[in-house]
């Protein structure tokens, strides 16, 4: 079962991607008036915590109870709240419209499902809204291989392209849109170069 490993790795004290934002949310978040955000695979919320923190309403939600303890315990340490949902997204509804923003950071799913639930979750999203992305290019397979603690899926076809992204958002108004290397620094299990998909989109 899926959300037994992530338990598995949600369960020690560690925060396991550490308690600071991904730096490209952390970039791009504040660009934009505070609404209501959903944050699908929000994992020990330190994202999720972040937008709250910019006044944002916060909806996370992951496979993971662990996740959900510690994305609570962050949020009364860093003294905000958000809503957060322990469930799998192919079970999750949502009002169609009635999100402000969605970020999407490392949240990888199958390779048979990722682009349909990149299409689910663009419906929740209202007119205008924005989507932020980050997540492991197809290159990055090549790095990991090469230092196994950067992270990310085994599975190739589970890594991005930016062509998938532009197919999956097909109707949104490009503000960003680029694959690069960086250096992560996030808890234990981003270490190191990685090749990312960085997105950012109006849906219009």
């Amino acid at each position: 079962m899926m959300n037994q490993k992530w338990d598995e790795r949600y369960k020690d004290n560690e925060f396991a991607y550490g308690t600071e934002p991904n730096v490209f949310f952390k970039e791009w978040l504040p660009k934009f008036n505070p609404g209501s955000i959903l944050m699908p695979a929000d994992g020990e919320g330190r994202n999720g915590v972040f937008a709250a923190q910019l006044n944002w309403n916060v909806t996370s939600f992951d496979l993971s109870a662990e996740g959900q303890l510690k994305a609570l315990k962050l949020a009364e340490e860093k003294k905000v709240s958000l809503e957060y949902i322990v469930g799998n997204l192919d079970e999750l509804k949502f009002e169609k419209e009635s999100f402000d923003a969605i970020g999407l950071i490392y949240a990888h799913f199958s390779a048979e499902t990722k682009s349909k639930l990149h299409k689910k979750l663009s419906e929740y999203l209202k007119p205008g809204g924005i989507v932020i992305f980050e997540a492991f290019s197809k290159n990055h397979s090549t790095l990991k291989k090469q230092n196994p603690k950067v992270g990310g899926p085994d599975n190739i076809d589970d890594l991005f392209s930016k062509e998938e992204l532009l197919i999956d958002f097909e109707n949104y108004e490009i503000l960003f849109l680029e694959e690069e290397e960086i250096l992560l620094n996030e808890g234990k299990f981003h270490i190191g170069k990685g090749s990312v998909v960085r997105f950012v989109g109006r849906k219009v």
